[in-house]
């Protein structure tokens, strides 16, 4: 039985995007960082969190808790949607998404070189280009059980989001190719 019949009989087992994380790392903060919370908070309609540096490297002129790069944390159909921009961005910048991107959870990870390759995104000299690394956290209905506050509990292993249904989820979902490791 295919994942897809499965999911049919079964909607409990189908897979679901828990969260989309999109990080940025400037390397610098000043007048890059703002331009970057700008381009972010853009294609993301989220007010982005900066990321501080976690130690002193003198050679970059980074100091430590010097923020240096911005995040954003997209749920439900904000995610849906960013993803779905994400992914034409993708293709656009000529990339393809491996099965080793996924781990063994089925949570994914994909880098966009430049933010231009969004669509109704223009190059814009004052800004420059910006890259982002999106990732995908997935899980089945249930999840809650283990995160809320009364009777919290263990989710089994056989509803756990495997590597497989993740890959089987993306392709139909959103029309990509995934390419098998060699």
């Amino acid at each position: 039985m295919s994942h897809l019949e499965l999911w049919e009989k079964q909607p409990m087992r189908k897979p679901r995007i828990e969260k989309v994380t999109v990080n940025m790392g400037v390397g610098e903060s000043g007048d890059r960082l703002l331009k970057g919370e700008k381009v972010l908070e853009e294609l993301t309609g989220q007010k982005p969190v900066r990321t501080r540096a976690k130690q002193t490297n003198p050679a970059f002129g980074i100091r430590k808790k010097l923020p240096i790069g911005l995040k954003v944390t997209l749920r439900g159909k904000k995610a849906e949607e960013f993803l779905k921009n994400a992914f034409i961005a993708f293709k656009t910048a000529g990339k393809t998404l491996y099965s080793y991107s996924f781990d063994e959870c089925g949570n994914f990870s994909f880098g966009i070189p430049e933010h231009i390759d969004f669509p109704g995104q223009k190059y814009d000299p004052e800004i420059g280009i910006f890259g982002m690394d999106v990732c995908v956290t997935l899980e089945k209905p249930g999840y809650r059980v283990k995160r809320r506050r009364i009777r919290r509990s263990k989710i089994p292993k056989r509803h756990h989001v495997k590597k497989e249904e993740a890959i089987e989820y993306i392709r139909t979902t959103f029309n990509i190719d995934i390419v098998e490791e060699e």
